[in-house]
C-alpha cells in the first residue's frame, strides 16, 4: 500500500525527472535514428525553395524592406521548415503509437500529463533547433548571412518549435488515422506557414489581409526570426515575443487537458 501511495505522489506531486528524461530522450532518438529524413531532407528542401524563388522571382522583385529578395526570404524559409518539422515530430509520434496500439506504453508509466507534454515537446523543439542550425549554417555558407541579433533569432526558433510541438500534440491526439493527420497538416499547418509572410512582407498585402495575418501567431514567429537574422521586421519583436509565449501556453494547456482526460487516447 505504501508503494502505491509513493507512486501516486511521484506521479502527481513531485516531478518524475527520470521518466521525463527518458521520454524526452526517446523522442529525440526517434528522429536521430532517421536523420537523413528528419534533418538532411529539410535542409535540401529549404535549399530548393531558396534556389527556385531566387531564380523565378528574385531578379524582378528587387529589394524588400531595404534588403534583396533572397536575403529577405531566407529567415522565412528557415522558420517555415522549423515549424513544419517540430509539428511533424510530435504529431507523428502520437499518431503512430495510436495506430500501432502501443500508446499505452507511454500512458502507463508514472508520468503526469504535464510531464508527457514536456517530454514530447522536448523532442519537437530539439528537432526544430537542429534543423534551424543546419539551415542557418547553409545560408551562411551560400549567402554569407550572419544573424544580426542571434539571441532574438534563437528565442523565436525555440518558441516557434515549442508552439508547433504543442499543436502537433493536439493534432496527434485528435487524429485517429493517418489520413486525418494528413488533412490537418495540409489544410491547417501548411496554409498557416505559407501565409505568414514567409515569402513577402505583409505591408504589401491589402489592408484586410494585413489585419487577418496579424491574428496568425506563426506570422510573429517568422517575423521575429527575420528580425533576428537580418534586422528588419513587420512588427515589434517584443509584441511577437508576447504573442508567441501566449500562444505556446494556450496550446500547451490544451494538450495538457487532453492528456489528463485521456481524450481520444483511451480505448
Amino acid at each position: 500500500m505504501a508503494e502505491i501511495s509513493n507512486m501516486g505522489t511521484r506521479r502527481f506531486g513531485r516531478v518524475n525527472w527520470l521518466g521525463l528524461y527518458t521520454l524526452a530522450v526517446r523522442e529525440m532518438q526517434r528522429f536521430m535514428a532517421v536523420w537523413t529524413q528528419t534533418l538532411l531532407a529539410p535542409l535540401v528542401t529549404a535549399g530548393l525553395f531558396m534556389v527556385i524563388f531566387s531564380i523565378a522571382i528574385g531578379p524582378r522583385r528587387g529589394d524588400v524592406m531595404g534588403v534583396d529578395f533572397t536575403t529577405f526570404i531566407a529567415p522565412g524559409i528557415l522558420m517555415m521548415t522549423v515549424i513544419q518539422n517540430a509539428f511533424a515530430n510530435t504529431s507523428s509520434s502520437i499518431v503512430i503509437s495510436k495506430v500501432q496500439g502501443n500508446i499505452v506504453d507511454t500512458l502507463m508509466p508514472p508520468l503526469s500529463a504535464g510531464e508527457l507534454v514536456l517530454g514530447y515537446m522536448a523532442g519537437g523543439v530539439g528537432r526544430g533547433v537542429l534543423v534551424a542550425l543546419a539551415i542557418a549554417l547553409g545560408q551562411f555558407a551560400v549567402l554569407g548571412l550572419v544573424p544580426a541579433h542571434p539571441i532574438w533569432m534563437m528565442v523565436f526558433v525555440v518558441l516557434g518549435a515549442a508552439f508547433l510541438s504543442g499543436l502537433g500534440m493536439v493534432a496527434g491526439i485528435f487524429a485517429n488515422k493517418f489520413d486525418q493527420m494528413a488533412a490537418i497538416t495540409n489544410f491547417v499547418v501548411t496554409p498557416l506557414a505559407f501565409l505568414s509572410g514567409t515569402f513577402y512582407s505583409v505591408q504589401a498585402l491589402p489592408p484586410v489581409l494585413n489585419e487577418i495575418t496579424h491574428f496568425n501567431p506563426i506570422f510573429y514567429m517568422i517575423d521575429g526570426v527575420r528580425y533576428g537574422m537580418i534586422g528588419v521586421s513587420d512588427s515589434s519583436p517584443w509584441l511577437g515575443l508576447g504573442v508567441g509565449i501566449g500562444a505556446t501556453l494556450a496550446i500547451s494547456i490544451a494538450a495538457l487537458w487532453m492528456f489528463a482526460r485521456g481524450y481520444r487516447l483511451k480505448a
